[in-house]
């Protein structure tokens, strides 16, 4: 409940803030909102995830306070000292990473959790989940307005602004209602920030080759189920040939998404330990069983997984399970996959070089 949230953060003195792997706009941007506002009320605290800042979002102001925990001495006294550990924008102990999963477990601080996730687990002593919220970064707002509305001066309203915007795909999926925009206003009006540079600062910032990978992934587009279903892929090879990272992958799905008829995308992406699967769907076509099937979660409209094996051997497992998780969308996702599909299938081996 929210009450017991800023009692927590009343009471508590020193607290470690930290959110799940592969941190997007909603992730950090509420994770640092959360420790400014709490520096302001004279807190001590200390913002560590498992992997950095991703550079789309590096400009954030204050961002390099957030550090990579790589084991250091100096941060695991800081998990093990923190009277409370806020966990933001995620709700399960595995996706916080490797390096931070057992000393969070371990610690005897006071954990807490703000998300806005479906099926959290039951670690948490105190939580303040709302689903049907837009972004983290609502909760974030309300609480910190709980505690002192005018803690928000331009840089927590920026971080607030950052995480809303990137978690609403720029105000336009379902979840955006009339309280989100009057959010939004009051944050521009009490940082003083124009939205058009958050926007740039985000989406406009890529890099020269960004481009030659999207030509790339969008190659592999591949449409199913009476065009339904649409499928992308990114390989290692791609990155390596357009000098990109992972992060400049995200907004791929949009692309797939824009095409009439599509309802569900899958992105596939490979790295070293074995392939990220991104779900997107729209309306009520809920994607979150499919990934937690694979060990994963998320939205309804917006989820993933992880799975340690080969690129060919995840695409073949995820799309020929389909029928199970989306049979109830149409008749045609009871098909099984044609033999051109099957073709293309064992052909994607060759991209992974």
């Amino acid at each position: 409940m929210l009450h017991d949230v800023l009692e927590v953060l009343r009471t508590q003195n020193r607290f470690l803030i930290t959110t799940h792997v592969r941190p997007d706009g909603d992730a950090i941007g509420s994770q640092l909102a959360l420790g400014l506002a709490l520096e302001k009320l004279d807190k001590q605290v200390t913002l560590l995830n498992s992997d950095p800042v991703p550079h789309s979002l590096d400009w954030l102001p204050g961002s390099g306070a957030i550090k990579a925990f790589r084991g250091e001495v100096v941060f695991r006294e800081a998990v093990a000292c923190a009277d409370a550990i806020l966990v933001v924008d995620t709700n399960a102990l595995n996706r916080l990473g490797k390096p931070l999963r057992r000393p969070v477990q371990s610690s005897k601080a006071v954990k807490v959790l703000i998300d806005h996730h479906t099926e959290p687990e039951i670690w948490f002593d105190h939580s303040y989940i709302l689903t049907a919220a837009a972004a983290t970064g609502q909760l974030v707002y309300e609480i910190i307005c709980g505690l002192d509305p005018n803690l928000i001066d331009a840089e927590i309203a920026t971080a607030l602004y950052t995480a809303i915007m990137t978690d609403t795909g720029s105000f336009r999926f379902s979840a955006v209602t009339a309280d989100v925009h009057r959010m939004t206003a009051d944050l521009l009006e009490r940082g003083g920030l124009p939205a058009s540079e958050v926007y740039q600062n985000i989406y406009q910032s890529r890099p020269p080759m960004w481009a030659r990978l999207v030509s790339m992934v969008l190659g592999t587009l591949t449409l199913l189920y009476d065009g339904e279903l649409a499928y992308m892929v990114i390989t290692q090879r791609m990155f390596s040939e357009t000098n990109t990272e992972y992060d400049d992958a995200e907004g791929m799905a949009d692309f797939a998404m824009s095409v009439h008829g599509v309802r569900v995308v899958i992105i596939f992406t490979e790295s070293r330990k074995g392939v990220k699967i991104s779900f997107r769907s729209v309306g009520e076509i809920a994607v979150d069983g499919w990934a937690r099937a694979f060990g994963g979660g998320g939205h309804p409209n917006a989820a993933g997984a992880f799975l340690a094996a080969s690129l060919d051997e995840v695409i073949d497992r995820v799309l020929h399970s389909a029928s199970r998780h989306l049979g109830y969308v149409s008749q045609s996702f009871e098909v099984t996959l044609s033999q051109e599909d099957e073709a293309y299938l064992s052909a994607l081996t060759s991209l992974q070089g």
